[in-house]
């Protein structure tokens, strides 16, 4: 199984990319991202392969780091999302929004990419949102949702694992503290983002 190539840029198609690796050149399909990021022909390279193997072929996917690859491998566990429109989904949006616009439940933004309608779009979300957590880890994560909260890390995430662990979805948690952010500011303690959260969740119930 191929995780790695290293070698030199020998050509570029629509949407593939041939690397010479020691004479021998590999087929790589990439996002439009990755293809416009590569170097010139003849220049090294380095890319994260993940290898799809089928009874009729063996693909390559190559992405330049590694959370487009692991964005990648997410998007293909949706049902209806295949290599080629996870492929379309990363070259309309980069991978380092791609959490944002999952737990803003932005469907307009998914449809930007090629083969991506609204019912297709609305599977995405609806298989995503509790999952997206496994990505953002303890980066920083920005939240369209409601005019721009950001959720930074430190006591914030713990706020946020605070509201999972009394039975809210990470996606609702994710929204509950970024609007907390959004009104209280960045050094709130976890103490009071946890009630605020408390209460916008609370409030969304009863609506």
């Amino acid at each position: 199984m191929i995780a790695k190539l290293t070698g030199v840029v020998d050509g570029c198609g629509e949407n593939s990319a041939v690397i010479d690796v020691g004479g021998v050149g590999y087929l790589v399909f990439c996002s439009g991202r990755t293809l416009a990021g590569l170097p010139a022909s003849g220049q090294a390279v380095s890319l994260h392969i993940d290898t799809h193997v089928r009874e009729d072929h063996i693909h390559l996917y190559g992405f330049g780091d590694t959370a487009e690859r692991d964005w990648f491998r997410l998007l293909t566990t949706v049902q209806g999302v295949g290599a080629r429109v996870a492929l379309a989904i990363l070259t309309a949006l980069p991978a380092s929004g791609l959490a944002e616009v999952i737990v803003a439940a932005d469907r307009a933004a998914l449809c930007q990419a090629n083969g991506v309608g609204a019912k297709l779009a609305g599977r995405i979300l609806g298989e995503l949102q509790d999952k997206v957590g496994k990505l953002a880890g303890d980066a920083p994560v920005a939240l369209a949702a409601g005019g721009g909260g950001v959720v930074t890390g430190g006591t914030q995430l713990d706020a946020i694992s605070a509201l999972v662990n009394l039975g809210y979805r990470r996606a609702e948690a994710f929204g509950a503290v970024a609007s907390a952010v959004r009104r209280l500011g960045d050094g709130t303690p976890v103490e009071e983002l946890i009630r605020s959260g408390l209460r916008d969740l609370g409030a969304a119930g009863e609506a």
